[in-house]
């Protein structure tokens, strides 16, 4: 990747994981609600994660006294990536997503169903995925992650940004779906801004990403992890900016924050 510059990285440390998600759930609403409340400003758009430490945070909004602050009808929910299984796969983050946090919020009429953009399903049923050559899978893929970001150039205009990017780290250092030496995390043509991953080292094998060059437009990109199984990743990602051996060096927006709880950080 072309060297470009990268937004200083802000990095806060938390006591444990708990109160980690309380502070990023905190962090999100009041966020949103500043944002939301800037002359002329429409909509807030925010992509979300999932795994552990995004579940902690759903469960932590929900909780919130300042959940009921926020007007949800002007929030657009985005994600970052997304496992490439059927709808109603336990696997999809949307639904998890959907099961821990805005499927109240939209039950309620709080959320319109419409601002929730959840990335597109695996469609084809399971004879024809496990029938598929490699050339065919990636073609699949391809159409997904076009379908995305037409989605998201609809949405926001030729050269969508989010206002809040939020991620998740793992244990190998990757975010979103860009993994260590995988050929994603490398992309920088600004005009790909969603890719599809095959192989992907960590089940289930087919996904959908964000791309660098999107997430780098973002106004907010916080990226948030917790417990010392993480902290070589979280050292390695610090040690040097854009490591393709450790993906979540490339995180990066107008504002950086890297969220983190005392395990985390332990070994900086």
């Amino acid at each position: 990747m072309q060297e470009k510059h990268m937004a200083e990285r802000t990095t806060v440390v938390y006591p444990n994981p708990q109160i980690l998600a309380e502070a990023v759930a905190a962090r999100t609403l009041l966020t949103i609600t500043d944002l939301l409340s800037e002359p002329n400003r429409t909509r807030v758009d925010i992509a979300v994660t999932g795994g552990t430490d995004g579940n902690r945070v759903f469960d932590a909004m929900n909780a919130s006294p300042l959940n009921d602050a926020v007007d949800w009808s002007r929030v657009h929910v985005w994600w970052g990536d997304e496992r490439f299984v059927a709808a109603d796969d336990d696997d999809r983050n949307a639904k998890q997503a959907r099961e821990a946090w805005y499927g109240k919020l939209v039950a309620d009429g709080r959320m319109p169903a419409g601002n929730i953009h959840a990335m597109p399903s695996d469609e084809r049923n399971l004879e024809s995925v496990a029938a598929a050559s490699p050339e065919q899978t990636d073609a699949v893929l391809a159409e997904a992650a076009a379908q995305y970001q037409r989605e998201l150039i609809e949405q926001l205009g030729e050269n969508p940004a989010l206002d809040i990017a939020m991620f998740g780290m793992g244990p190998d250092a990757h975010f979103a779906s860009l993994f260590p030496d995988h050929g994603e995390s490398e992309i920088d043509d600004p005009h790909v801004l969603v890719a599809g991953v095959r192989d992907s080292p960590k089940p289930p094998p087919l996904r959908l990403t964000l791309t660098v060059p999107m997430i780098a437009r973002s106004k907010h990109t916080w990226v948030f992890t917790s417990e010392v199984r993480k902290a070589d990743a979280v050292a390695a990602a610090f040690a040097q900016r854009n490591n393709p051996h450790a993906p979540s060096s490339y995180a990066d927006g107008e504002e950086l924050l890297w969220l983190i709880d005392k395990g985390a950080a332990s070994r900086l």
